[in-house]
């Protein structure tokens, strides 16, 4: 039988950077049951000054930019670069059975085996926007097991782009060489959002094409301002595969924190993620309360059948059933 960990198991084994401790530990936090959100709410509060010594960079692109390539091969040079390296690589759901249909540690296996490096593949579980309702969480796992990169992989679709930047300090755009023109396809938001470009996949022979596509990209950016004051968004061009341009990244996002902490803004886009999250939380207990309560359950499925059959729109049955839950 195996034995349960108690609070201070996961505390000392997070410390450690016992990798199992860690993988349960997040585990944990991704759980619904009452009695696991329970000790993961106080293993959060007790681990949370060892956090927020990382710097938590956000990958995303189409699938087939090369994301899992291009994460394995950074992660190894930020290791030799004598950072050690935890991946949360956020895999599509089975829409049936919310269980991960990818598994990253097959796509990572070089990095997988690394002493230094950490890779929790999670199951998005449907939740909108390519990343886990817990990423945040497990970031702070990773961070106070002692990681000083935390990558995050996402699915690269819907939402994604704009939820990864809300818990992450730089956001790193993938891009690939296709057909026709370079820019079609590119969403503005996620320029907006962009502070590093990386044209993936290049070689000798789409080099030409691949520096007009910098050419265009660059161009592009002028209309757009940076998040960040006085940074200029580089567009760089490489091989994940053949390990080309990804010192040049690792710099680039060095530089880009540094710039961040001179400016003031580091600690506080932090702080402005964290209420986020709080205002994420508040939504989820206040649905948990309406769905288990009892006294109000009801009232909720009353509403939420008004909503589904078009009674009412659903707006303003949920802005009924919120009005008798703060009554109540």
């Amino acid at each position: 039988m195996t034995k349960q960990l108690s609070l201070q198991d996961y505390i000392d084994g997070i410390q450690s950077s016992d990798k199992r401790i860690l993988g349960k530990a997040i585990t944990l936090v991704e759980s619904k049951k009452p009695e696991h959100r329970k000790i993961a709410d106080q293993l959060l509060k007790e681990i949370l000054p060892f956090t927020g010594k990382s710097v938590r960079v956000g990958i995303t692109g189409v699938p087939g930019a090369g994301k899992s390539t291009f994460i394995e091969n950074f992660g190894k040079l930020a290791i030799g670069q004598g950072k050690k390296v935890a991946v949360l690589a956020i895999d599509p759901s089975s829409s049936i059975n919310k269980g991960s249909i990818l598994g990253d540690k097959t796509r990572m296996e070089e990095l997988a085996k690394d002493p230094n490096a950490f890779i929790r593949p999670s199951p998005s579980s449907g939740f909108l926007g390519g990343i886990a309702n817990t990423t945040f969480e497990s970031l702070l796992i990773c961070e106070a097991g002692g990681y000083d990169y935390i990558l995050i992989e996402t699915v690269g679709v819907g939402q994604s782009e704009t939820l990864v930047n809300d818990i992450t300090d730089v956001f790193l755009f993938l891009k690939v060489i296709g057909t026709g023109d370079e820019l079609q396809g590119i969403k503005r938001g996620i320029m907006e959002m962009a502070d590093l470009i990386f044209i993936n996949k290049v070689n000798s022979e789409n080099l030409s094409k691949a520096k007009m596509t910098k050419t265009e990209l660059t161009r592009a950016l002028q209309f757009i301002t940076p998040k960040e004051k006085n940074w200029k968004i580089p567009v760089i061009l490489g091989s994940a595969l053949e390990k080309t341009g990804l010192d040049e990244v690792f710099n680039k996002i060095e530089d880009y924190t540094s710039l961040k902490i001179k400016n003031g803004t580091f600690l506080e886009t932090r702080k402005n993620q964290a209420q986020k999250r709080f205002e994420f939380w508040v939504k989820e207990y206040i649905l948990e309360k309406a769905k288990n309560d009892h006294l109000l359950e009801n009232s909720f499925q009353e509403h939420k059948k008004n909503a589904s059959e078009l009674f009412s729109n659903p707006s303003s049955e949920a802005s009924d059933f919120v009005k008798k839950l703060l009554g109540n």
